[in-house]
């Protein structure tokens, strides 16, 4: 019998573990009921945090090292990358990550600015010939990309720290020609109205009720400047990242699927094709990981390939959704979200529950059988 084929892309648990050390906690746990089994571990994002990583992990590359300043203006060195055939990563979570604040409250949103990344980007376009690649997601901002366009060089009229709060006009005159960007996202959110980036997002960066409602009439005023270059508030991923989207795409940009970039320069559908198992997950496996969002991607991968694919996650909903044929949640007792959000724990738990996988399928899931 031939051995075991088993490719492992595992998506960060966010506050616990990244994708890396999922994917090894996971093939650990594989080798642990199979160990003749071919385990190939790829990286997984979808455009937000880690998607740096998992493209340098993926297509190799070197770290370009900046100075730059997170959401609230204070000083960070951050580094985006630069792949073999020359294009350069750049990530908002890495610069203008909520995760990278302290404390997250209603005094961020009316101070939290997308500068930092306006920076990063400015050093990348400035420094490389090539395609820069911009991943949105895990912001703390709801600045409509203001920030960004002001520190690359845009005259962007309005208050001090974040111009949006009180935002009076823009000139991208002397803005450098952004059409070699694009930018990965799989946010389909326009930048207003109840799916917008203000009432969907801005609640998870601090914002009351009171303050959502100010940035939803500001972004609508941003928001028909920009139109004035390009319609884009209405665009689907307009609103990822608190508006950045809709900022870059009105300045020439172009909007890509990041799991879609990220998959493809990973090798993972090749991958996918001729395996037995695929193994996905992230922190919660439940309705929003149909969205669009990576694990989704990598089981309808799998499916189309006729590979079985089980989803692996902190939480799960049931029944798994499609196209997974199981989903498993890996916490073997009940713990409190500090005890589960543990890394020691998370890996400890990802390798057992894949151990478990594995054994259940006797070391034997025929390919294409589904």
């Amino acid at each position: 019998m031939s051995a075991l084929r088993v490719v492992v892309a595992m998506d960060s648990f966010k506050g616990s573990l990244a994708s890396a050390a999922a994917g090894e906690a996971v093939r650990l746990g594989v080798l642990d009921a199979a160990p003749e089994a071919e385990v190939l571990v790829l990286p997984l994002a979808d455009g937000g945090e880690g998607t740096v990583e998992a493209l340098a992990w993926g297509a190799g590359g070197e770290p370009v090292e900046t100075d730059t300043v997170d959401a609230l203006g204070r000083s960070l060195r951050a580094a985006y990358v630069v792949l073999p055939d020359g294009t350069a990563v750049v990530e908002a979570a890495r610069t203008i990550g909520l995760e990278g604040l302290a404390v997250v409250d209603d005094t961020v949103p009316p101070r939290a600015s997308s500068s930092g990344l306006g920076l990063q980007l400015r050093h990348a376009l400035a420094a490389r010939t090539g395609t820069v690649l911009v991943g949105l997601g895990g912001s703390a901002t709801t600045d409509g990309g203001t920030g960004m366009l002001r520190a690359l060089g845009a005259d962007v009229r309005g208050g001090e720290g974040n111009p949006l709060w009180s935002f009076a006009s823009l000139d991208v005159a002397t803005l450098p020609d952004l059409s070699r960007v694009v930018v990965l996202s799989d946010v389909t959110n326009p930048l207003t109205g109840d799916a917008g980036a203000a009432r969907v997002f801005a609640p998870q960066k601090g914002a009351t009720p009171e303050q959502v409602e100010h940035l939803e009439a500001q972004l609508l005023r941003w928001g028909a400047a920009l139109d004035g270059l390009r319609p884009v508030s209405g665009l689907p991923g307009a609103g990822a990242a608190g508006g950045l989207g809709a900022a870059l795409l009105a300045c020439g940009a172009r909007l890509v699927g990041g799991f879609d970039e990220v998959a493809r320069r990973s090798g993972l559908r090749e991958a996918a094709t001729g395996a037995d198992l695929v193994l996905t997950g992230e922190g919660s496996l439940d309705h929003q990981t149909a969205m669009g969002k990576g694990p989704a991607g990598v089981a309808r991968l799998a499916a189309e390939a006729g590979a079985l694919v089980v989803g692996l996650g902190g939480r799960v909903d049931r029944p798994a959704p499609a196209p997974f044929d199981a989903v498993f949640a890996i916490h073997a007792e009940p713990r409190s979200l500090a005890a589960a959000l543990d890394p020691a724990t998370t890996a400890a738990e990802l390798r057992a529950t894949a151990r478990e996988v594995v054994a259940l399928l006797g070391h034997r899931a025929p390919r294409g059988a589904r």
